[in-house]
């Protein structure tokens, strides 16, 4: 159904009807297989008065598909849902309908925690008793501006060689507390740092432990958190996270820094989903795409949590920390750089830019077939290069 300002002239499959009534009317214009019915009611001094006119539709009609205004987001097959124009707009495509169609999805091996005056949400795989076995803990923290929910497989198949495995969703993201800036928690970097140590103690995570890292801006604080707190690493895991000073910076970010652009930008419900595809060889099958979009739907906090975290990042600052935290003399930790390498943000020039500075403690594993996260694309391959690793 498409709605219309009515006008002197309408036209309806190039039959030009002269209507004079005011323009400040409204119109509505319907159409089906066999005819088009234009519908003109107005309101004045006198009873109110419909008049219809019916035109046949040409053959050439029935066989071009109707204009769609939000093609740009129907087009891509992963995000057909997020923007619906079904039929009968009363019965679907409003954010209610898709809250109620997915709002269950996505919380595998998932629960609350509740830490540092915050609630995390935290998937868990594997025994507690596994802490103690030979395999040990393995520690997921995921990038900006997804969420733990990219592990989910990798996190099973571990915990079925013998791993005990935790994937948080950080603050501001997924399912975990999204609070407003200046009350009680800022997206800083240290703030990050602080509450993750809270959490690892309510967790009751004990040191040493494995930590794998993948993805933006609060992927990097993973990695300077484990710069500040070496002894409490027992292996490093990098999957596709800026690595060197020379990473660039997707364009996202530097949209999200900008002044009302940057306020714009983060209310964009389908921003993860398409960010994730935009790094990657491949398309996000809808029912993935669904839990990625979720946290957007609901309420403008995750965005706003994101354009605050990006405003307060320095994103080539903490690169070169990176770099020079993990240097040869600086960092003897066995580290895996396991890295997809049909990522379009980050080149593999980066991750072999990054060994070179620390070859007897790095190892590179490149995954065929991955994008920007190895973890949704080929959970496979980076099940079997941890396993190996770890």
């Amino acid at each position: 159904m498409a709605f219309t300002l009515s006008s002197p002239h309408l036209n309806i499959n190039n039959n030009i009807f002269n209507i004079n009534i005011p323009t400040t009317y409204p119109s509505i214009t319907t159409a089906n297989h066999h005819h088009t019915v234009t519908t003109i009611t107005h309101t004045a001094r006198r009873p109110s008065l419909t008049r219809k006119f019916v035109a046949k539709a040409s053959q050439k009609d029935d066989e071009t598909p109707s204009f769609n205004p939000f093609g740009f987001v129907t087009d891509n097959p992963s995000s057909r849902s997020a923007i619906q124009l079904p039929e009968s707009p009363a019965e679907d495509g409003n954010v209610g309908q898709m809250l109620y169609r997915i709002e269950d999805k996505g919380k595998e091996y998932g629960s609350y925690i509740k830490s540092g005056g915050f609630t995390w949400f935290v998937r868990e795989t594997g025994s507690s008793d596994a802490r103690l076995g030979p395999r040990g803990t393995v520690v997921f923290l995921h990038g900006a501006p997804t969420q733990s929910f990219g592990y989910r497989v990798v996190m099973s198949q571990l915990a079925d060689a013998g791993f005990h495995c935790f994937a948080p969703d950080w603050i501001g993201f997924g399912f975990s507390d999204k609070p407003q800036a200046g009350y009680g928690f800022d997206y800083t970097e240290k703030e990050y740092h602080e509450q993750l140590d809270k959490l690892l103690d309510v967790l009751e995570i004990k040191s040493p432990f494995s930590l794998v890292v993948q993805g933006f801006l609060v992927g990097s604080y993973g990695l300077t958190w484990a710069l500040k707190n070496p002894s409490r690493i027992s292996k490093l895991v990098m999957m596709n996270t800026p690595l060197t000073a020379s990473s660039p910076i997707p364009g996202l970010f530097q949209q999200l820094r900008i002044p009302l652009l940057g306020e714009f930008t983060c209310q964009n419900a389908i921003m993860a989903e398409r960010f994730i595809e935009a790094g990657s060889a491949y398309v996000l099958k809808v029912e993935k795409a669904d839990v990625y979009r979720l946290p957007y739907l609901r309420s403008s906090g995750p965005g706003f949590a994101l354009l605050e975290a990006a405003k307060r990042a320095n994103f080539k600052g903490t690169s070169s920390q990176i770099a020079d935290g993990f240097a040869s003399g600086r960092w003897d930790t066995p580290i895996l750089v396991a890295w997809g390498i049909s990522d379009k943000y980050l080149p593999q020039s980066i991750a072999e830019e990054f060994q070179k500075g620390n070859p007897s403690a790095v190892t590179l594993k490149l995954i065929e077939g991955a994008g920007h996260m190895p973890q949704e694309d080929w959970p496979e391959k980076v099940v079997d290069a941890l396993k190996y690793f770890l």
